[in-house]
């Protein structure tokens, strides 16, 4: 179990993390999120021990780390840029940890040719330049590197981020399947909120030093608990004044009509439901990717999205009129 405890960071007079308080379970696949700047990698190279945090502790299995060096804390790192040997074969980059450690030359063999089967290394690749390999083949040799070392914990820096969509979404589910099997607490820093939804357990919303919300990836989405996280996860609608008064005429609730309010595109309905809101709508546009149509509308002169799966029927046309349902339980406000 991984315990921070009423950890600052600060450079200078610049506080990057204020009083963060956070426990990951062991075995669990953990996701920093967040925007640029916001925390999260400094937060992961704290626990790594690249950076000493001004005031608190960092706890791994009760046993306080906080100033314990490196090497020694039992954690392996994936950078973002990889951060391999360009001049070294894969199996000298896998191996130079094991070097690092003095172990024989059979076991260094045995360990390479065991973490290479499991990350899906061919023979043939381990001796290319990692410079010949391509970015998801190099991508494997840099977590081949961390993982060979046996670590208590993973720690994983966007190591998706320069590989191309189809690549990444491939090895999205890859690395979860690969985590699971091995059952390493893996933590996991990301700014892309599909990849934290799919790949986590749970997930801490970091916004400007602080933790917004640790939860699930249901609870993020669907009950979340702030207008930061509510509008940083996902595609969302926002709600204004004329339109959450006629919600609140319609159903009888008392939603605040000064303050914003929120819905999930795919929690408003074309088909007649009772109890609910019901919204004259125009089409303005729409996308079309053969699963979802993405619909463009106004109401009471408010832009809005509407998603509606593909089940045969025809395309709604621009310009054309329809009726909206929206639930108030679906409705979130701050």
């Amino acid at each position: 179990m991984i315990e921070f405890k009423n950890i600052e960071i600060k450079y200078g007079d610049f506080v990057a993390i204020r009083d963060l308080n956070l426990t990951i379970k062991d075995g669990e696949f953990f996701t920093f999120l967040g925007p640029s700047g916001c925390g999260k990698t400094t937060t992961l190279r704290t626990l790594v021990g690249f950076i000493t945090p001004s005031a608190g502790t960092i706890c791994i299995d009760g046993k306080d780390i906080t100033n314990t060096a490196v090497e020694q804390r039992e954690i392996g790192m994936v950078f973002q840029s990889y951060a391999l040997f360009p001049t070294m074969t894969v199996y000298e980059n896998i191996a130079f940890g094991l070097k690092v450690k003095k172990l024989s030359k059979q076991e260094i063999h045995k360990k390479v040719y065991e973490v290479a089967q499991v990350i899906e290394i061919k023979e043939e690749q381990l001796f290319r330049n990692v410079s010949e390999l391509s970015g998801g083949q190099q991508q494997r040799v840099a977590l081949a590197r961390a993982i060979v070392l046996e670590p208590k914990i993973l720690c994983l820096d966007e190591p998706l981020s320069n590989l191309d969509a189809k690549l990444r979404i491939g090895l999205r589910s890859e690395l979860k399947k690969l985590q699971k099997n091995l059952g390493i607490t893996t933590l996991y820093v990301t700014h892309d909120q599909e990849e934290a939804l799919t790949l986590s357990d749970r997930i801490a919303v970091f916004n400007n030093g602080y933790i917004e919300q640790v939860g699930t990836p249901y609870e993020i989405y669907n009950h979340s608990k702030s207008e930061f996280v509510c509008d940083f996860i996902g595609d969302i609608n926002c709600m204004k004044g004329e339109m959450i008064r006629q919600v609140n005429l319609q159903t009888g609730r008392k939603f605040d009509e000064k303050k914003d309010a929120y819905i999930r595109l795919e929690r408003i309905t074309t088909l007649p439901v009772e109890g609910v809101a019901k919204f004259d709508a125009v089409i303005k546009d729409y996308e079309y990717n053969g699963i979802l149509a993405k619909y463009g509308v106004e109401v009471l002169g408010q832009s809005m999205k509407v998603i509606k799966v593909n089940d045969g029927s025809p395309i709604y046309e621009q310009g054309s009129s329809i009726t909206l349902y929206m639930n108030p339980d679906d409705i979130m406000q701050f």
